[in-house]
């Protein structure tokens, strides 16, 4: 989830229907140099936005590319600690990537989400940790969480639909069935949602970068309590990855969460995000505040 989602009279109207695809995003990333730091420069589109800010999930994708391009691809993703710092908006911004430790099997990279703001002042908007670490030998057996059914299938669950200026505008480029849990803000009484989604465009986006992405798609389920809109912003986010191999491509993930504690206006909530095969992906617990 990214940060703040405003109210509808705060939400921009300029063009989000642009449908930039991720890969296009990737591609026309650029390495540039600040005082000896390495920097990637990407461009978004404002149809990657969640109201004035870019969706967060995507911003974690680019930055592990960052990460990937100045310190390595050759080693897996295995954690991701991501704090949203403010807001970043369409156009462009830098990932200042710095190696913190490189061992013999595991790697450490911080990164720093950077974006000038009207004045021409660079400013924070994320600050990352990623975790990268090479497989090795091992007695222990391996371990394999069961995938469960939810209570529906792909056909029979709920489509959430498109509605420029009223849902996100990254969701544009998702497709979302929820076959468990209540909808936001319709007074339900779950705690959980069990929800399909994939991305629409796969070509040239990796199945890590997938699911660094689909683990953050959909908002907590505590929205769901509520009867009316009330914004909710990810204030830190803690993914941990596990290597897949994904088969079917274009198929459907499941993104189930669970949200495990609220009060003062903050949700604790668990996500696991199972790839379209059923094996688990990714486990990824979120600090959430909700603004009503």
């Amino acid at each position: 989830m990214a940060p703040p989602q405003p109210t509808a009279t705060e939400r921009p109207m300029s063009d989000t229907t642009a449908n930039t695809p991720l890969s296009q995003l990737l591609s026309t990333r650029q390495r540039t140099e600040a005082s000896g730091t390495p920097r990637i420069r990407f461009h978004v589109t404002p149809d990657w936005q969640q109201g004035r800010t870019t969706f967060g999930g995507l911003l974690s994708v680019l930055v592990v590319q960052a990460m990937r391009d100045v310190c390595g691809a050759d080693w897996p993703l295995r954690a991701l600690q991501t704090n949203f710092v403010g807001p970043v908006a369409s156009g462009a911004f830098d990932v200042e990537v710095t190696l913190l430790r490189q061992g013999k099997n595991v790697r450490q990279v911080q990164a720093r989400v950077l974006q000038a703001d009207a004045g021409g002042t660079e400013q924070v908007g994320g600050v990352l940790l990623g975790v990268f670490g090479t497989g090795r030998e091992s007695g222990l057996p391996d371990l394999r969480p069961a995938h469960q059914p939810a209570a529906k299938d792909i056909d029979s669950a709920f489509k959430w639909p498109y509605v420029p200026n009223m849902t996100p505008a990254f969701t544009q480029h998702l497709e979302f069935r929820q076959a468990e849990g209540g909808l936001p803000f319709t007074g339900s009484d779950e705690w959980h949602s069990r929800v399909y989604t994939r991305l629409n465009v796969v070509d040239g986006v990796d199945s890590e970068l997938q699911a660094v992405m689909l683990a953050d798609a959909g908002p907590t389920p505590a929205l769901a309590r509520l009867r009316g809109f009330a914004p909710a912003s990810s204030v830190s986010w803690a993914l941990e990855l596990r290597p897949v191999v994904v088969g079917d491509a274009t198929g459907f993930w499941r993104m189930d969460k669970e949200a495990l504690a609220t009060g003062e206006g903050y949700v604790n909530e668990k996500t696991t995000l199972w790839t379209p095969e059923g094996q688990m992906a990714a486990l990824g617990y979120q600090v959430v505040a909700v603004y009503g």
